[in-house]
């Protein structure tokens, strides 16, 4: 019976995807046991290392519905391991006891340490295709909202005006970066593990590095340059990518919330009959979405720093450590998973209310553009006479409740250099944007 919320019948696919708990299933982690002990005997039979008809024979019969799944949980709740248990079961399977040159010169943690590579390899596909996906809904709202005006926001204040479409380039800019981390982290992590008890591979009196070589060709990965047995720093460097990443969309589904809010009302998830309604507030359309973000990336930062915790392993095999990832490992990718459909979902159907952006802009009567009006007038009258005079203005502004460009035409001392025209231009939100503009094609430019 389910007990956790990624495996959940009624939140599983709300807090992960079925594609990530399929790469994080028993089945599919055995099957990778299974698969690299066949990929062993076969590059052993190849050099001679074990009689070619045993090489035969357990490739023969390493097939993951030859594995008694339900025998394989009593092994390991006797042993402690599953590898033994699935090294028995072909020993068993095979003929003329063949099966003896199953797993030769190899340990556990080699079979266990592969198969997890293997499985993040397959995990950090979804991934990627998650966030290429999540960059090009961004990218689409850059461009379209490239020049809509809206106030940006500094301590939860109003600031200065920037545009919609900057605000989605500077998530698309975070996106481009992870899919560069997520390629170069892929040489480093992608490595195969066969180095016997210790790391050393003494079992195999000949021809161990070339298993070594082999078996790494054989599933695709990269041969190590020595163990790695009780140095996880590539297992940890996985860890704190998908941190990362969750960061990146914890900032979204953060922005998202408050830009919902019924005072702001700026954009809003997509709508579905029913979706984040109140059970008592008939009226409420709560950012439901992106609640589950929040929650999804708060625990995978956690799991982050428990694989940074994995890191502090004792001797050539640790008492422990190890076994921290193996609980961790698959319930970040699994979050993240669901965390980035989440994401993916809200920002594909994302709804703009540009109308209230604007309504927004305007509910100080100017004084978001306060710093326009002080550089406009800094060149007749200097920048820090300009800051204080503005300053001064805008606190009349506030109190009196009026325009702040009626009051900046009042004043005579400004009036000698400019005209009411030049102060309703220097007012005007949209002619405040910098290099929105610029900074967003730049972006594009690179996602493209």
């Amino acid at each position: 019976m389910p007990s956790t919320i990624i495996d959940s019948a009624i939140f599983g696919d709300i807090f992960s995807t079925a594609a990530m708990r399929r790469v994080w299933s028993d089945e599919n982690r055995t099957a990778k046991y299974v698969a690299i002990e066949s990929a062993l005997a076969k590059v052993q039979g190849a050099l001679g290392l074990i009689p070619a008809d045993a090489a035969a024979e357990i490739v023969r019969v390493c097939r993951i519905e030859n594995i008694d799944l339900v025998k394989l949980k009593a092994q390991t709740e006797r042993i402690g391991y599953p590898i033994l248990g699935v090294v028995s079961q072909i020993n068993a399977l095979c003929r003329d006891k063949l099966g003896e040159f199953c797993h030769w010169g190899a340990t556990t943690q080699d079979i266990t340490d592969t198969a997890t590579v293997l499985q993040i390899r397959e995990a950090l596909e979804i991934v990627d295709g998650e966030l290429k996906a999540l960059g090009d809904a961004l990218a689409k709202l850059a461009r379209e909202h490239r020049l809509t005006p809206m106030i940006g926001r500094s301590n939860l204040q109003q600031a200065v005006p920037v545009t919609f479409g900057y605000k989605m380039a500077g998530l698309l800019a975070a996106v481009e970066r992870h899919r560069e981390r997520l390629a170069q982290i892929r040489p480093r992590v992608l490595q195969g593990e066969f180095a016997g008890a210790a790391g050393t591979l003494a079992s195999l009196e000949t021809g161990a590095m070339e298993t070594q070589a082999g078996l790494c060709a054989e599933l695709g990965l990269a041969q190590p340059l020595i163990a790695w047995h009780t140095v996880r720093d590539t297992i940890a460097e996985v860890g704190t990518f998908l941190g990362l990443v969750g960061g990146t969309l914890g900032k979204i589904s953060m922005d998202v919330k408050l830009m919902m809010q019924t005072e702001v009302g700026e954009v809003y998830e997509p709508y579905a009959h029913g979706r984040g309604s109140s059970s008592t507030m008939p009226q409420k359309r709560n950012p439901i979405s992106s609640c589950y973000i929040h929650a999804q990336i708060s625990v995978l930062r956690q799991h982050a720093a428990a694989m940074l915790d994995a890191m502090v392993a004792d001797h050539e095999r640790s008492t422990g450590p190890w076994e921290i990832e193996w609980i961790v490992l698959p319930e970040a990718f699994c979050l993240l998973a669901g965390a980035l459909a989440q994401s993916r979902a809200v920002i594909e159907g994302l709804e703009v209310d540009t109308k209230r952006m604007r309504a927004n802009l305007d509910m100080t009567h100017g004084l978001v553009v306060s710093e326009a009006v002080m550089m406009g007038l800094a060149p007749y009258i200097g920048r820090e006479y300009a800051h204080d005079l503005v300053y001064d203005i805008c606190r009349v502004a506030i109190q009196q409740e009026r325009p702040l460009l009626d009051l900046l035409a009042e004043n005579a001392e400004i009036t000698r250099h400019v005209t009411r025209e030049q102060l309703a231009a220097m007012c005007d939100p949209a002619a405040y944007l910098g290099q929105s503009g610029l900074m967003v094609d730049r972006v594009l430019a690179r996602w493209s």
